[in-house]
């Protein structure tokens, strides 16, 4: 048999060797190896660990397999359901690796050794470095931005920018004081510290944003819930005014949930507002509706051009104040 390279295994033909299959060796043996090497996809779908290993073309065949390691390009597609291991041999070789698959990530790395973990989506270079593989370049950005006292990072003690792209899950933690500036679409999870938002909508319950790390931040206006039928409240009416227009001239009854349903935090204010002829009730299921200063409690009526506000004051307690209120 021919001798081989020692990392990519490409057939070495020696002279006065190969006597009638020279170019079937050659095809085979350097030609279809490197058209791999180069270019080459291999892929895998859904669970098992996967082990890849040199294969050795001759003048039979090339002896290319679903396994074969000389592959450029490793691509994951399917679902998986636990985190996926692929082995690859232990010499300087580099692969981009494509995790098109979904749930679970991947695990690259060299016999022995624990690899680097590579998310559902992420697409990355991994090189083999004498003992394990490791990222070189990557879809999924991770360092430190603008780092102090010489540190290693993005950018070095200086200002900088950092842009992400692409449709992956993206979280990008933020320490210090550093701007932010936020796609026009997306969940923003956290912020801690003072950080700057510029010009951004962030919508969403779970987006909640505070000054002091205790109360949170609310509206510059108080936007309007226009109602006219019965309406129960919900938890995104909180800093709102329910608006029962002029046109509907109907007797209408607005309800402030129990805690036990709608869990609005102390202090928040909910205002009415009537504008019909006919009145409305702002009424309470089991919790407190208090009228001050009466300091009766109940449901209230409001008649027409009465507003209202109501201010949560305790876990199943609200008081309530205004004009036309009785």
């Amino acid at each position: 048999m021919a001798a081989t390279t020692t990392l990519l295994s490409l057939v070495t033909p020696t002279q006065g060797t190969l006597s009638g299959t020279w170019g079937d060796t050659v095809n085979y043996g350097i030609s279809d190896y490197l058209d791999i090497a180069i270019a080459g996809t291999l892929s895998f779908a859904g669970d098992g660990a996967i082990t890849l290993a040199n294969t050795v073309g001759s003048a039979s065949g090339n002896a290319i397999t679903s396994t074969t390691a000389q592959y450029m390009v490793i691509r994951i597609t399917g679902t998986q359901s636990i985190v996926k291991i692929i082995t690859a041999p232990s010499y300087s070789k580099l692969y981009m690796v494509d995790h098109a698959g979904a749930t679970s990530a991947v695990t690259f790395k060299a016999a022995g050794q624990s690899g680097v973990s590579i998310a559902v989506g992420e697409k990355c270079f991994v090189y083999y470095n004498g003992t394990d593989y490791i990222k070189v370049a990557s879809t999924v950005v991770t360092g430190i931005v603008g780092p102090a006292n010489g540190g290693t990072g993005i950018a070095n003690n200086a200002a900088s920018t950092l842009t992400i792209s692409g449709n992956f899950a993206t979280t990008v933690t933020v320490t210090g004081a550093t701007g932010v500036t936020l796609p026009t679409t997306g969940t923003l999870a956290t912020l801690a510290g003072s950080e700057t938002l510029t010009n951004k909508t962030i919508s969403g319950a779970s987006n909640t944003l505070t000054v002091d790390g205790t109360n949170e931040v609310g509206f510059r206006i108080i936007p309007q819930n226009s109602q006219s039928s019965d309406y129960t409240l919900v938890l995104a009416d909180s800093g709102k005014h329910i608006f029962h227009p002029v046109g509907d001239n109907n007797a209408r009854t607005f309800t402030i949930p129990a805690n036990s349903s709608v869990a609005y935090p102390i202090g928040t204010a909910i205002t009415f507002i009537n504008m019909a002829v006919a009145s409305v009730t702002i009424a309470i299921t089991t919790d407190t509706l208090t009228l001050s200063p009466a300091g009766t409690t109940g449901s209230r009526t409001l008649a027409t051009n009465g507003s209202a506000t109501c201010i949560k004051i305790t876990s199943t307690s609200w008081l309530i104040s205004g004009s036309g209120l009785t």
